[in-house]
């Protein structure tokens, strides 16, 4: 007997070690391709400077998905295909834009149009809308066509003695690898209004008719200009036939002096000449997918993905053609190394490149919607998980700018830490060590995280991305720096080898609703529960992917149901309502609508009662669901 353990544990050691070995060899010739013969630049470079910017609907990203396409099937990749969604609505491009100061002197003026904002071509003279209550907007009535109207007031514009762009020290990643589970904790903060005020703004200048609405965001200076999209009253940008007031947005030096020219009662005239058109007529968009066919397991699949997609000011670099190339770069990698060490992936590889991402995780969260569950028609929790949705062992990320590596956000998948911690022991030297159970958000992975399967982000190098890339003008390729990129390619198409060759699929988190549920029951089942009165001021915090959002919600009892109105800090100007919500064992669920940057968002709220304190989820249309605490002011 002894003889024979001996035999079966030498073995055991010898298949052991072999395996370790050989996926030592594969890390080797991953490293290799990914950083001795990198391609990724010259990815990103296609994807800018060609093919930039890509926002969603624009024949410019028709003519991207066209490239990356035929890109991927002269590499090798099968199946490459788009998967359709919509509808997204009308789509937007510039064809030409100019603005200068003509009197009292000449000048150019550096802006940017948001996106959606419609033609407009004419001379007129600049006025500030200085309004602080919906009585005082009948003095402008009758006065604003043909004018620029001004919006915002002047911004302090200080000296930067730091430096811009940083990288992670020691302590910031201690603090991630040592952060628990992810629970927000609740601030107290004032309340706040105005909702009604700026909808009344925007109509009256719909009703008005101006050549053009001015602003300068909240950050930037020395040239960088951060835009998005426009506005409206009410509705969306890209609904058909919805009227859209041109909006432009200049540089914080460039507005302030014509504010300071205004108010020592100078009179400025401006000029504009904004061509741009509607695209998109039939309201479709696409996904990329592409595969690498597995063996065994070929049934089952790894799927590696990241925004394709882009705001329009820039060439959409750090945001996300980063992602994208080193993405695509993650595949060529990999089939090269299959090619190269004659080892097939057990389970199927899939590369997904999104759209619409920046309108709200549109284009993932059609994908899985279409694959991996069942959604009501008014709300984004999942009902129900399709037989495909077991399929998926691992969703990986990338949308955090052009830094490479330093770790993975676990979502709070504390499961995976052990696997993820051998995983990234081949890169000690290249300084991706740090697992965190913190989540972030905003991102493609949400959808996925959000109906169960395990889905990841990777933490990145801060860089410069939010202090002067992200969504502005500078996002252009001279942005992107090669090493970082090389260095994410090569870790990416590792995790997705690791976890295409694994006997099982990565572990999944408990599902919450179904641990809530129970929760729930045995409270109801306790002898000493009550129904508690809700009426009063709650205040709330959300935690949004590792990024916090305070409020307050006011519950007001009509007859034995409640009317309740939403405050949120971040956001003051917005003010919701949900009326006749019914207080089903302390438990709230209700829905309402969210206008932000032109979009109408679907938000949901399932909310646990206690006399005092409240916990439970909101979801955030396609953004998906996070987690809510608070507790009743006093």
């Amino acid at each position: 007997m002894r003889r024979f353990i001996y035999i079966l544990f030498g073995v055991c050691f010898y298949c052991f070690s072999f395996a370790q070995e050989d996926q030592s060899e594969i890390i080797d010739i991953i490293k290799k391709h990914g950083l001795e013969e990198s391609q990724v630049m010259d990815i990103a470079s296609w994807m800018t400077d060609v093919y930039g910017p890509r926002l969603t609907g624009s024949p410019m990203l028709d003519k991207a998905t066209n490239w990356a396409q035929e890109e991927l099937k002269s590499w090798g990749m099968s199946n490459v295909h788009l998967h359709e969604w919509g509808p997204f609505g009308r789509g937007w491009q510039l064809d030409h834009f100019e603005m200068h100061a003509s009197s009292p002197s000449y000048w150019p003026i550096m802006g940017y149009q948001k996106a959606w904002s419609p033609s407009s071509k004419g001379s007129g003279e600049i006025i500030y809308l200085d309004v602080s209550s919906e009585e005082e907007l009948k003095k402008y009535e009758g006065k604003l066509k043909d004018k620029f109207v001004l919006m915002d007031t002047i911004r302090d514009v200080e000296e930067p003695f730091e430096p811009m762009a940083s990288r992670h020290d020691f302590e910031s990643l201690f603090q991630l690898a040592t952060a628990g589970t992810p629970t927000p904790r609740p601030r107290r903060r004032n309340r706040a209004g105005g909702f009604q005020l700026n909808q009344a703004i925007w109509t009256l200048l719909e009703n008005e008719g101006p050549i053009a609405v001015l602003d300068r965001s909240y950050k930037g200076d020395l040239g960088t200009v951060f835009v998005s999209g426009a506005r409206t009253s009410d509705g969306g940008v890209r609904d058909k036939g919805k009227r859209v007031v041109p909006q432009i947005t200049l540089s914080v030096e460039h507005y302030n002096r014509l504010m300071r020219m205004l108010l020592k009662g100078v009179d400025v005239k401006l000029d504009i000449d904004l061509k741009s058109q509607y695209t998109n007529p039939d309201e479709t968009e696409h996904n990329i997918i592409a595969e690498i066919p597995g063996t065994d397991l070929k049934d089952e699949v790894v799927i590696f993905g990241a925004h394709f997609d882009s705001w329009h000011t820039g060439t959409g670099a750090t945001d996300n053609a980063a992602g994208s190339s080193v993405m695509m770069e993650a595949a060529r990698i990999l089939l090269q190394t299959i090619k190269e060490s004659g080892i097939q992936p057990r389970r199927t590889l899939r590369l997904a490149l999104w759209t619409g991402e920046e309108q709200g995780l549109f284009g993932s969260r059609a994908y899985v919607d279409d694959f991996y569950a069942e959604f009501s028609e008014d709300d984004y929790t999942p009902q129900s998980y399709k037989p495909d949705n077991e399929k998926v062992s691992a969703y990986y990320n990338l949308d955090n700018g052009t830094g490479k590596i330093r770790g993975v956000y676990l979502q709070g998948n504390s499961d995976v830490r052990n696997t993820f911690r051998d995983w990234l022991d081949p890169f000690e030297e290249m300084d991706a060590q740090t697992l965190t159970l913190k989540n972030t958000g905003g991102t493609d992975h949400l959808p996925f995280d959000g109906v169960g399967i395990p889905a990841f982000q990777f933490i990145q190098e801060p860089m410069a991305y939010f202090t002067r890339t992200h969504h502005s003008n500078m996002d252009n390729y001279d942005h992107l720096v090669e090493d970082d990129l090389k260095q994410a390619a090569t870790i990416i198409a590792s995790f997705v080898w690791q976890t295409s060759q694994r006997d099982s699929r990565l572990p999944r988190k408990p599902d919450p609703d179904k641990l809530r549920a129970q929760e729930r029951e045995k409270k109801v089942a306790n002898a000493d529960f009550k129904l508690h009165n809700l009426s009063g001021v709650w205040e709330y915090t959300v935690d949004a992917g590792g990024m916090t959002s305070s409020g307050q919600m006011t519950f007001t009892k009509n007859a034995e149901l409640y009317d309740i109105v939403i405050t949120n800090e971040s956001n003051p100007d917005t003010v919701v309502h949900a009326k006749s919500v019914s207080n089903t064992n302390n438990q709230l669920k209700f829905s309402y609508d969210l206008e932000t940057m032109g979009t109408k968002i679907p938000m949901s709220m399932d909310l646990d009662f206690e006399e005092q304190a409240v916990k439970g989820s909101v979801t955030a249309g396609t953004f998906g669901s996070f987690p809510v605490i608070g507790k009743r002011m006093e």
